[in-house]
């Protein structure tokens, strides 16, 4: 019997205009690649990369632009929470943002981090 996905939680604080943005997904999607079963929270500005468009503006090479990795983690089943009051603070609706984002507070994370979930943050 194969052993069970072990849970790894990337915290995202940094917007489109910095490069922790990009890094951030790409160690999300890299654990994905490992076999871990892989939530980002984003927080502050971090809840600025899922406004619609907004990740269109930002490629750090040599990694993939940022839309397409983020697409690329949704598509690979990842969950994407954005912090509500970092969402309110910034006048955001669900609309808003990408397809796929859910708009909570950090207990979803709290919840994954108390079953033993592994974190990173950017």
């Amino acid at each position: 019997m194969a052993a069970d996905k072990r849970d790894l939680v990337v915290v995202i604080t940094h917007g489109i205009d910095h490069e922790l943005s990009s890094a951030g997904l790409i160690i999300a999607l890299g654990g994905m690649t490992a076999g871990l079963n892989v939530s980002i929270f984003l927080t502050s500005s971090g809840v600025d990369i899922v406004r619609r468009g907004a990740a269109d503006t930002t490629h750090v090479k040599p990694l993939e632009p940022l839309a397409g990795m983020l697409s690329d983690f949704l598509g690979r089943g990842g969950a994407l929470w954005a912090c509500t009051p970092c969402v309110k603070a910034r006048g955001y609706e669900q609309e808003h943002l990408i397809d796929g984002v859910v708009i909570t507070g950090a207990s979803l994370m709290h919840e994954k981090i108390k079953a033993g979930a592994a974190t990173l943050s950017f």
